[in-house]
């Protein structure tokens, strides 16, 4: 099997999900080939660095413009044409001749709309699935020419359903994330006299700035802190070593260990991190989003009891944190809810699936 995986940094997200989905591809088929691309590096070497770049300083500065958008194409054509359609058409024939797939997998909404228009154009036969990477049913997701969606959640699959998705195209096994969060045990968390909270997102510009957040957040009673601040270096120069109850952690492949030891995280509510927390079985506490998209995501955490949306505000409350995190009912609840939706996912495995669509294109 040779899968062809596209991407793009348009939030790591994206690009998480795909090596996620290589990782399972490769424990469970011997020999496959996978091959990740990100599809502005590659037909736009020179200038997708400043693509990315604009597109954050969009997100961060003018995050109104964006949702504005955002919601006008809710419901869209589903056989409209990509922008640069024809630019990158040529880019995207000559990566098949290289690389020679039998599946592609799209783990953006680009991407998706460029193989859709391109197996129109030329009567390409070769199957293309979908990896939804938000809980979300917008209409950048979906194409005629797609011939399966992997989608997070029950709900969503009702709501593509509604949009005219077939049933059969749909299959729900979550947001994809690396085995390690599937392959560790959870661990009891109940009536534990000490407590462990996880923060990530440092390096969004999450976290308060003031010295007084971190002193009384040092200074709970029974509570330790990792924060991990990711790329952002200055932040972990600033707090690293500081604090003797919260150690402060830069970089790290190691989550899914500090997500099995802490009982609460705080953090954005990006589709990964969600299903990260999900396969963990640790409640969450998300800071109040501004992006439409994660908007979405938050409902979906409200609605599944899975954690609570806070804002900032409340979020530099330490008073409010600690009685969160010394409430052993609500935590309990939270685990439940996680653990009741990991039951609900299709436990086919992903390469299965993925299979099946490639011999049924090698059957036409």
């Amino acid at each position: 099997m040779k899968v062809l995986i596209l991407t793009g940094k348009f939030g790591m997200g994206h690009y998480s999900a795909s090596y996620s989905i290589e990782e399972q591809l490769k424990s469970t088929i011997e020999n496959s080939d996978v091959t990740i691309v990100d599809i502005f590096d590659y037909t736009l070497p020179h200038i997708s660095k400043l693509i990315y770049r604009s597109f954050s300083l969009l997100i961060n500065r003018a995050s109104i413009c964006y949702n504005i958008f955002y919601n006008y194409t809710e419901n869209g054509n589903e056989t409209s044409k990509p922008i640069l359609g024809d630019y990158f058409y040529k880019s995207l024939q000559q990566l098949l001749l290289i690389t020679k797939p039998t599946v592609i997998i799209s783990t953006i909404p680009y991407c998706s709309q460029l193989v859709s228009h391109y197996k129109t154009k030329s009567s390409c036969q070769i199957p293309l699935i979908t990896c939804i990477t938000d809980i979300s049913s917008h209409s950048e997701w979906i194409n005629d020419q797609t011939d399966c969606y992997l989608v997070g959640s029950p709900s969503l699959q009702s709501e593509l359903i509604e949009k005219g998705i077939p049933r059969n195209k749909l299959h729900v096994i979550g947001i994809p994330v690396k085995l390690a969060f599937k392959s560790h045990h959870v661990l009891p968390q109940l009536h534990q006299e000490n407590k462990h909270l996880l923060i990530m997102g440092g390096g969004l510009g999450l976290l308060p700035k003031s010295k007084k957040f971190y002193e009384e957040l040092n200074n709970l009673k029974n509570i330790k802190t990792t924060l991990i601040t990711g790329g952002n270096k200055k932040l972990f120069q600033k707090l690293h070593g500081k604090y003797e109850n919260i150690d402060v952690i830069g970089f790290t492949n190691q989550v899914y260990n500090y997500m099995q030891q802490a009982d609460l995280i705080i953090s954005k509510p990006g589709g990964i991190t969600i299903f990260e927390a999900i396969h963990s079985e640790l409640p969450m506490l998300i800071i109040e989003p501004f992006l439409q998209q994660e908007m979405k995501n938050a409902q979906f955490i409200n609605y599944h009891r899975l954690g609570r949306i806070i804002s900032k505000r409340q979020l530099i409350n330490i008073h409010y944190l600690s009685q969160i995190l010394n409430d052993e009912t609500n935590l309990y609840e939270m685990r439940q809810n996680m653990k009741s939706l990991k039951q609900q996912l299709n436990h086919a495995t992903l390469d299965t699936i993925i299979l099946s669509y490639q011999n049924c294109q090698l059957r036409a």
